[in-house]
């Protein structure tokens, strides 16, 4: 890191999933020479996704991994700078903002594309941890067409639990929700919906135990909390964890405005944060949709606003130095 020691860049982005290198391309077609960190998890969660059939231009699908090295690639051909560095301190007190990269790198930045993105919350199991894309998945929305016609569980009792339940339906021949308490936590609407479907059945105060399988899901451990049975479920072919996501955020935490879980909240239709030339994308922002497509739209405007940020920083300096030199 040391031929980059103190120097100024016109865009520094902050994370390397879809948002974070769409954002480099954008920026570097731009001619911005955009620097990426890549963070502890280069790739982002894409990095843990096997196929990937929603995005638009792989009619084939692709793997996770695959992709990522696509847009990384496709980022450095236009002359966007990717390095394995994590972020670790910034100094908010005056632009260009000093960047800390691993605790000894200093260098500044005109503009900041924070592109973080969320972690899904997992329950810590080793089974879950090592069948995670082989059956195991925090997405409905991105897997649940793997599942057709198959007996499928989802861990959780919230909205979004309800919301991916419902939405499994759709390819699950039968959707069983394992939930710790015995009621949901989820809008009295989406508690209806759920009960009114018939594809899908509750196991009330349960908590998954084991994931079975070796080199894909086979089957579920479920441990009733109030008599200590375990039920196996041996026709389960997928497992999906929906008990939240958590934006990794924490390094913008106290000075960027963020919702009660940490999405940084950004002004109107615009990537801009509350401070000039800060802009967010990506899943660090978007406690919705968090799609991959949806992330690199995101990083698209981020770089295009940072572009007209620099844009209209410049001209307001010539006006300043026309207007000195007349006077």
């Amino acid at each position: 890191m040391k031929d980059i020691e103190g120097k100024t860049f016109e865009v520094v982005i902050v994370g390397s999933g879809p948002a974070g290198l769409t954002a480099a391309l954008y920026a570097a077609r731009a001619d911005l020479n955009p620097i990426v960190f890549e963070g502890p998890e280069p790739g982002g969660q894409l990095m843990q996704t096997t196929d990937v059939e929603n995005y638009p231009g792989y009619p084939e699908g692709v793997m996770g991994p695959k992709m990522m090295e696509d847009f990384r690639n496709q980022a450095q051909r236009f002359g966007a700078d990717c390095r394995y560095g994590y972020v670790t301190d910034i100094d908010y007190e005056k632009r260009p903002y000093k960047v800390t990269v691993d605790e000894e790198t200093t260098l500044f930045a005109k503009t900041i594309i924070i592109s973080t993105g969320a972690s899904a919350i997992w329950l810590d199991l080793p089974s879950e941890q090592r069948l995670r894309g082989k059956g195991v998945s925090a997405c409905a929305t991105c897997d649940g067409a793997f599942f057709r016609n198959e007996h499928v569980v989802i861990v959780g009792g919230g909205d979004t639990a309800m919301e991916e339940a419902l939405f499994l339906t759709k390819f699950a021949s039968k959707v069983t929700v394992i939930h710790r308490r015995d009621e949901l936590r989820a809008s009295k609407a989406m508690q209806n919906r759920a009960f009114e479907n018939e594809k899908i059945e509750f196991m009330w105060d349960s908590e998954l135990q084991e994931v079975l399988g070796d080199k894909v899901v086979h089957g579920v451990k479920v441990k009733n909390k109030k008599t200590d049975e375990i039920t196996t479920l041996e026709d389960v072919t997928g497992v999906f964890i929906a008990i939240g996501h958590k934006p990794n955020t924490d390094l913008f935490k106290g000075v960027l405005t963020m919702d009660d879980v940490g999405y940084i909240q950004t002004k109107g239709q615009s990537t801009e944060t509350d401070l000039p030339g800060i802009f967010a994308s990506g899943d660090a922002m978007d406690p919705t949709y968090r799609q991959a497509v949806t992330a690199a739209g995101t990083g698209c405007r981020a770089a295009l606003d940072a572009e007209r940020f620099l844009a209209d920083a410049e001209d307001t300096t010539k006006e300043a130095i026309a207007q000195a030199h007349w006077k």
